[in-house]
């Protein structure tokens, strides 16, 4: 058995400029970090000469071809593995709530199957193939920035030029910048999963609007702006860049935000938040909110219809935690029971 590890993420600026229609004819740029919510996949030697596969439901199939999970097909035909074998995944948060799921899902398992087949690819090697397999293979019209979050993992500014390079730069701040970071954010989920596709597809065929196209050019320039001042230990104006891409973001498509998510933001706002973003495209998920310690009970009592979730940032990305054979390293089991917390 093999089981690899793979963080979730939370954006903090620049979303959308990640796409392909906008990074092509202008950089884009990110903020984000990961966090300690992951993604699991496990990969067992399957008794019968089938692939078995668990997910939201369950597969067995015959060859690979067979298989209608489309990530797990075109990661197995990447790799070049086929039967014998049972994947399963599980997962701390929801799919579907703005963490990057998916990708974390696709970035962990070809880690895993990687392993499996002896090898142990880079972070560049894994978020290069989960993209290809994503967006050329897949055809999902999504961005770059969770797969390269997930496969990295950290505090990172991540820039996509026009000649597909992705360049993931990890912010220099202190350590006493970060922890006075994660105890000003505050995770409240909305919920309403949804999958991002419908509204980063009606985001990118916006970006041939000028006002739409200015409006994440702008959202890309807060992200390196962000970069300098978590670079200069400054988060004076954390909230308020927060707020100005909340403003930004919200007018890029339809579902991206709705009464009821503008209602619990500013409900936030007046109970003393500084700012916040929805996580992912929008629509629903994880709303998050930047929130000096001091003003966080008001902000909690304001907010106390949604369930708040407790989260640190976290500096490692996709990782084998656990191998029993030939594979990789054999953990003990009390090794094996710290990786996973």
């Amino acid at each position: 058995m093999i089981l690899s590890k793979t963080p979730f993420r939370i954006s903090f600026a620049g979303g959308g400029s990640d796409l392909p229609d906008f990074y092509r004819r202008r950089a884009g740029a990110v903020v984000s970090t990961t966090i300690d919510k992951a993604m699991y996949l496990a990969i067992h030697p399957y008794f019968h000469d089938k692939i078995r596969i668990k997910y939201s439901r369950t597969e067995d199939v015959m060859k690979v071809s067979d298989i209608e999970h489309p990530l797990v097909r075109e990661c197995l035909r990447v790799v070049g593995l086929g039967s014998g074998m049972e994947i399963a995944s599980f997962a701390d948060v929801p799919a579907g709530t703005g963490m990057g799921s998916s990708s974390a899902f696709t970035v962990g398992l070809l880690h895993a199957l990687e392993g499996l087949a002896g090898k142990k690819p880079s972070a560049e090697e894994l978020a290069v193939a989960a993209c290809d397999i994503e967006i050329a293979r897949v055809k999902e019209p999504i961005g770059k920035q969770d797969q390269y979050a997930s496969a990295f993992g950290g505090l990172n500014l991540i820039r996509f030029h026009p000649d597909e390079r992705v360049e993931v730069r990890p912010i220099a701040c202190s350590d006493a910048t970060r922890t006075a970071l994660e105890h000003r954010l505050m995770l409240f989920y909305i919920g309403r999963e949804r999958p991002a596709s419908t509204i980063l597809a009606e985001q990118s065929r916006n970006m041939s609007d000028k006002e739409k196209f200015s409006r994440v050019t702008k959202m890309a320039g807060l992200a390196e702006d962000l970069c300098r001042a978590l670079e200069k230990n400054n988060l004076d104006s954390f909230g308020e860049m927060l707020h100005q891409g909340w403003l930004l973001k919200s007018t890029l498509a339809q579902g991206i935000t709705n009464e009821g998510i503008d209602s619990y933001y500013q409900l936030a706002r007046e109970a003393g938040a500084q700012g916040g973003k929805l996580l992912g495209a929008g629509g629903g998920g994880f709303l998050l909110v930047y929130a000096p310690p001091e003003k966080q009970p008001d902000v909690r009592a304001a907010l106390r219809e949604l369930r708040e979730m407790p989260f640190a940032m976290t500096r490692e990305g996709s990782k084998i935690i656990y191998s029993d054979g030939q594979h990789g390293p054999i953990l003990a089991r009390s090794e094996f029971i710290d990786h996973l917390n």
